[in-house]
């Protein structure tokens, strides 16, 4: 895959918009912080997630431009249509990046670095605008190579990710909840792709769900999904005609929204969701346009739309200028959405208690829906996890009904809980087990919170043995011991047995010392 990145797309495309020169330190700002800024701006010490205030004092001839999704994707069709005319099979993947096949480029210009360098001379001397190329096994690899300039050889792809930090998964491709994933990584103590890489996709898989295992198989250089060799059927596609021709921005955002909700319909019969869009138009003098959109993850109408109406803006919007094909000499008479890649539906399951898009009309349907299940189940039929505090894992989550006040989070410290990670699966009865050394003994927990011996083994009635062959602790339960209905000595131990499984031991010593498993690490 090749493609073709343009640094700091937001701020450039914005500068265009505003006059603003290049050199003129300039930065993107939403919600009063920075989402983007010049290379001028970062030698004057502006950063991503600054304040305005902050930033404007490391750079007060800073320039304050404003988020314009529309007017980054119009001002980046010329750059995608100069890479259409060496290579064929452009696709978009955000306004800033382009992405194309690379084989059958390679083959016609020679070699990959000759490729690169025509690449890079065409899309500057057709556009005036800085860009940097990179080749490599798939799109993620291809993003980072094109960030640093470079050629990846073929089937060295995991080897060129293995030193790049655990950032880039969120910088490269954005996705929903990326940036939580990596913030967690990075506090779990992985700093490089290499060392995320080296977990097992059994341990992602349980821990992080299915955005953990997309940005797993990311850093070991492979797609996001497997691949699909099946062309979807011609019968998705929507196809619209307009009389008179469509010849304005804004009946071109209404004609979005209405092909987006029917292809979202279509699709969604059938259980599916796209990830990768074509948009086809014919104008009136028979001129046919063609955009391909790649996107991050599955898109659901909203996002469908948002394409639509971002390449028509380009498409009408545009001048030919030069001989470059960047808009329509009349108007639209024809557009046809087409998806490329489909995926299974379930990857656009919504939150149940959230819309996850700020939805406010789903949001408050979700809720009627579930006042209705109360009043004919009962209030407690309906509730809410919510984490409170507590020491042990079943003392941290608290049901509070459907409707009634929820506090937020308790953040406060809890001395002596139950170091991270939790448990994944905590049991609701008690599991009473026997704990013994090598030779068959029993084991207790002391007064002083100390293991009489060692462990070796686990034993269950009705179950087979378990061998010990890893363990952590003990933590001591020091809770009511003014009671004497109490437990006495209370411990937990963290033990792996056999097969690679973990537990949560917890050793009572009341009227008869016993051990209980309170928990299984997945």
């Amino acid at each position: 895959m090749l493609v073709v990145w343009c640094p700091d797309w937001p701020v450039t495309a914005a500068s265009v918009a505003a006059g603003i020169p290049g050199h003129h330190p300039a930065a993107v700002f939403s919600a009063n912080r920075v989402v983007a800024c010049s290379a001028t701006a970062r030698s004057n010490g502006v950063r991503r997630e600054m304040r305005r205030r902050e930033a404007q004092s490391c750079c007060p001839d800073l320039a304050v431009l404003g988020v314009d999704p529309s007017r980054d994707a119009r001002l980046f069709e010329p750059v995608a249509a100069a890479v259409e005319e060496l290579v064929v099979g452009v696709e978009v993947v955000r306004p800033g990046v382009v992405a194309v096949p690379a084989a059958g480029a390679v083959s016609y210009f020679g070699s990959e670095h000759e490729l690169v360098e025509r690449m890079v001379d065409h899309v500057s001397g057709r556009t005036e605008l800085e860009c940097q190329v990179g080749i490599a096994d798939g799109l993620f690899t291809a993003v980072l190579a094109a960030r640093r300039g470079v050629v990846v050889e073929p089937g060295t792809a995991a080897r060129f990710l293995d030193p790049l930090p655990i950032i880039e998964l969120a910088s490269a491709m954005p996705m929903e909840d990326n940036g939580e994933l990596v913030d967690l990584l990075r506090r779990l103590g992985l700093r490089t792709l290499g060392q995320f890489a080296e977990l097992s996709e059994r341990t992602v898989s349980s821990r992080f769900g299915r955005v953990g295992m997309i940005a797993h198989r990311l850093a070991h250089g492979l797609s996001e999904r497997p691949i699909d060799r099946r062309p979807p059927p011609e019968e998705l596609a929507v196809v619209e005609t307009f009389d008179p021709p469509l010849d304005r921005v804004d009946a071109a955002a209404f004609v979005a929204k209405t092909l987006a909700k029917k292809l979202h319909a279509e699709l969604g019969q059938r259980d599916l969701a796209c990830t990768r869009l074509s948009i086809y138009a014919v104008t009136e003098t028979g001129e046919e346009l063609a955009r391909t959109w790649r996107c991050a993850e599955p898109v659901n109408e909203g996002g469908i739309a948002d394409r639509v109406r971002w390449q028509f803006n380009s498409w009408l919007r545009a001048a030919p200028a030069d001989g470059l094909a960047s808009g329509p000499n009349s108007g639209v008479v024809k557009l046809r959405l087409r998806p490329e890649e489909l995926v299974d539906a379930s990857k656009l399951q919504l939150g149940l208690w959230r819309s996850g898009g700020g939805d406010d009309e789903a949001d408050e349907r979700a809720g009627r829906a579930l006042v209705r299940v109360q009043g004919m189940l009962g209030q407690t039929a309906v509730s809410t996890p919510v984490l409170v505090g507590g020491r042990g894992p079943g003392e941290r989550v608290r049901l509070v009904p459907w409707g009634d006040p929820r506090d937020d989070v308790d953040e406060r410290p809890w001395p002596g809980k139950l170091p991270a990670p939790s448990p994944a699966t905590v049991f609701t009865e008690q599991v009473e087990i026997t704990v013994v050394d090598s030779r068959g003994r029993p084991i207790a927990v002391t007064e002083r919170s100390q293991l009489t011996r060692p462990p070796r083994r686990i034993e269950m009635t009705g179950r087979s043995a378990r061998q010990v062959i890893g363990w952590a602790g003990p933590w001591p339960v020091d809770e009511r011991w003014w009671d004497p209905r109490g437990d006495g000595v209370r411990a937990r131990v963290q033990v792996v047995v056999d097969q690679g499984d973990a537990l949560l031991l917890q050793f009572r010593a009341h009227t008869q010392p016993r051990w209980i498993i309170e928990g299984e690490y997945t």
